[in-house]
């Protein structure tokens, strides 16, 4: 996190405010409500859920553990919790 001097980027009279409050200390100010989940700004999150739902359909189209295990080169164990996730 960077931080920066609140004279040289904020308006006089607003600084002025918050020096009534605080002065001289390290301020946080947070970013507005809208957050972004995870995954949804570089598309990690829609490139897992495609891929749990092909492994989903390829276990419903009599895949086995193994070859899925072996084509998507994740653990059994991944795959059982892919296949059983509500």
């Amino acid at each position: 996190m960077k931080y920066l001097n609140a004279a040289e980027v904020l308006p006089k009279d607003l600084l002025i405010e918050i020096q009534k409050h605080i002065k001289g200390e390290i301020l946080y100010i947070p970013k507005d409500d809208v957050r972004i989940r995870w995954g949804e700004k570089n598309g990690s999150k829609s490139y897992f859920e495609n891929r749990n739902n092909e492994i989903k359909q390829l276990y419903k189209n009599g895949c086995s553990l193994e070859e899925i295990s072996c084509k998507y080169r994740l653990a059994h164990d991944t795959v059982r919790k892919i296949l059983y996730k509500k």
